[in-house]
């Protein structure tokens, strides 16, 4: 498809919000705006906004932003038909500095006419309940990590008796201690109140702890259902596992290996200039969480994985930095898993 225009007759963008969203019917051949709408987020407002387009041609495209967010209940309702994901625009890029939410439509139903490539939804299903799960977990070990600090923050300046107990201790061996204290009615104010907050904070960091457990567990439960031949992949364990997936999404989404790449963040930009062609810029865009779980699969193979070792060392050799090497690695990870993920085992 070298244009949307080329398929469709209308397409209609959708600008989308916590209470409301808002539409434009944008003209496939001209880019002129056929008629607007603005309805509430609820059921009979998502069944609105489609009577409002089924006067119009059967050939047509939504185009809508937050396709996975405000969107969402939207573009459960449009099962049936052709749905384009836009990412929202920065303030530059609005036309004469203007904001409104009928204006942000029409910008949406002309960018998706203007791209020669688009990008669909993400999936529900197992997808949405990966991330889900992720979001949670991410929740829980930020709470977690919060915590272990508080805790050596407060043993520090904490009184002798209590100090004396915890120090040179481990981490974990400082949780449990503190956990499981008997406040002793004779100690001082301070010392009485140190320790009843590290008792509750170290009970905090075990609870959060055991509810990232939790969570791991049920990804590893949707991806062995889903896709268990992604966890064959040596340094890809159940949140690895999840966060590749919840980018991926479903087959055919991403149009190449090479896109793939680019998503993570692991495609090299090239920089070059007249007579220079092999200079090239490292990639800070596309999904971050992807390209953090690229870096740990390429870390654990370069403990864990034989070939992986050798070619570090042989790249080693060479002149290559650590941190190049581990670009190249990122890389390689990168064009394995999308050929996995886009060629699943009979």
């Amino acid at each position: 498809m070298t244009s949307l225009a080329d398929v469709v007759d209308i397409v209609i963008g959708v600008d989308t919000h916590v209470d409301s969203h808002s539409a434009a019917i944008i003209h496939a051949g001209t880019g002129a705006v056929l008629d607007e709408i603005t309805v509430p987020t609820t059921e009979a407002g998502y069944q609105q906004m489609v009577d409002f387009a089924d006067p119009h041609p059967i050939l047509r495209a939504w185009a809508i932003e937050g396709t996975s967010s405000h969107g969402a209940g939207l573009v459960r309702r449009l099962t049936d038909e052709l749905v384009i994901e836009l990412d929202r625009p920065t303030r530059p890029t609005r036309r004469n500095g203007a904001k409104s939410d009928p204006i942000d439509a029409v910008r949406a139903g002309r960018e998706a006419l203007s791209r020669t490539m688009n990008g669909t939804p993400r999936s529900t299903g197992d997808r949405q309940a990966l991330s889900v799960l992720l979001a949670a977990r991410r929740s829980a070990v930020d709470g977690y990590t919060t915590a272990q600090r508080q805790i050596h923050g407060l043993v520090v300046a904490a009184p002798a008796v209590l100090r004396d107990k915890l120090r040179a201790k481990k981490t974990t061996q400082m949780i449990s201690l503190a956990a499981n204290w008997r406040i002793n009615p004779a100690w001082d104010t301070e010392t009485r109140t140190t320790a009843t907050i590290l008792k509750t904070l170290a009970r905090r960091a075990r609870d959060l702890k055991t509810e990232a457990e939790i969570h791991e567990k049920a990804m590893k439960k949707i991806i062995t259902s889903w896709r268990p031949d992604l966890l064959t992949v040596p340094g890809v364990g159940p949140v690895v596992g999840a966060v590749v997936l919840c980018a991926w999404s479903h087959p055919g989404r991403i149009r190449s290996e090479a896109a793939f790449a680019m998503l993570a963040g692991t495609a090299p930009i090239p920089a070059n200039s007249g007579q220079i062609t092999t200079r090239y810029r490292v990639n800070h865009h596309g999904d971050r969480q992807l390209n953090r779980a690229l870096h740990t699969i390429v870390l654990s193979r370069q403990r864990h994985d034989d070939p992986t070792k050798a070619y570090t060392q042989r790249r080693t050799t060479e002149g290559k930095t650590p941190r190049e090497i581990r670009r190249c690695l990122k890389r390689y990870a990168a064009r394995q898993i999308f050929r996995i993920l886009e060629h699943p085992p009979a």
